[in-house]
């Protein structure tokens, strides 16, 4: 089942002539998840070929504008396509004001629903859930109040062997039993351990997304084990102290999380617009989690 990441833009603050503010796409199992919406991003979709009649949910981390002033375009596009289906969208306080004053400015009614979720709280929380993956919000040390997101798949059910049906032919009940782990036990008497009936289901997957944000470990626990990690790298280690006024990372800082928190792999980005190349923050971050790659304008990511 798909469970990729698209990136869609790399920048911090604004877009440059090669790298378009911060949005990343989520697929699970053909379900699309926009993480944040910079500006350019409706463009990105097109780029990409991802429908914009598949996006139902969009997380906007921060009210900082390279994280969500594409949305207003994005929002309108999908009105000038007929969208009949509600949107669904997940913010800090403020965000639902500014884009309906926005669309009364310009006496535009929108043929859908918004449906706005506020997220608040320095605590984590639950902000979605469905049959296939729950998302919760990760909140971060930032200016304004600020959400980082780890979207996690649910464990599915085992499946039986082909070869056990055949052979023992259990009723459905008796199937559903052994699928919450129940072993069997056949007419003679014969009892058949579990683990000898099902094929186990593959390893639920994880993703993190942590933009923006100043070095904190508090994230740490909740991001244990975590498949795919994106954590912001606006600046060098040099720049270290820039970073702390400001309340962003160093590559450094971002691959210590990884490490601490032992993710599969680390993706860093939004690459502040003094920085021209790019390798150094990927050989800073390697120092400190081997794992690591560059977040790049339509990379694709599947797990």
């Amino acid at each position: 089942m798909t469970f990729s990441l698209t990136i869609l833009g790399t920048s911090s603050a604004f877009p440059t002539s090669k790298r378009y503010p911060t949005a990343h796409v989520l697929n699970v199992c053909e379900r699309f998840f926009l993480i944040d919406c910079g500006e350019g991003t409706q463009i990105q979709l097109r780029n990409n070929r991802i429908k914009f009649g598949k996006l139902n949910h969009i997380f906007i981390s921060h009210l900082h504008g390279d994280h969500f002033f594409g949305l207003f375009g994005l929002i309108s596009t999908q009105s000038l396509l007929g969208r009949k289906t509600p949107l669904h969208i997940y913010s800090p306080a403020g965000l639902e004001s500014i884009v309906n004053n926005l669309f009364r400015a310009v006496n535009d009614v929108l043929p859908f629903e918004l449906i706005f979720h506020e997220i608040d709280g320095k605590v984590a929380k639950l902000v979605y859930e469905d049959k296939h993956i729950c998302v919760e919000s990760i909140p971060l040390k930032h200016r304004i109040p600020t959400y980082g997101y780890l979207f996690k798949e649910k464990l599915k059910v085992p499946n039986i062997k082909k070869k056990f049906v055949e052979s023992y032919k259990p009723g459905i009940k008796e199937m559903l039993n052994i699928k919450k782990g129940a072993d069997y036990i056949s007419s003679e008497g014969k009892v058949i351990p579990n683990e000898q009936i099902i094929i186990p289901a593959p390893k639920p997957r994880s993703y993190a997304f942590c933009s923006d944000t100043a070095y904190s470990e508090k994230i740490v626990e909740q991001l244990k084990d975590v498949d795919l990690l994106y954590h912001e790298a606006t600046f060098l280690e040099e720049a270290k102290k820039l970073a702390k006024q400001s309340y962003h990372s160093t590559a450094r800082q971002a691959a210590t999380i990884a490490h601490l928190a032992n993710a599969g792999q680390l993706i860093i980005g939004h690459f502040s617009a003094r920085y021209k190349q790019f390798e150094p923050f990927l050989e800073e971050a390697k120092e400190f989690f081997d794992n690591t790659v560059l977040a790049k304008d339509n990379l694709l990511i599947e797990l």
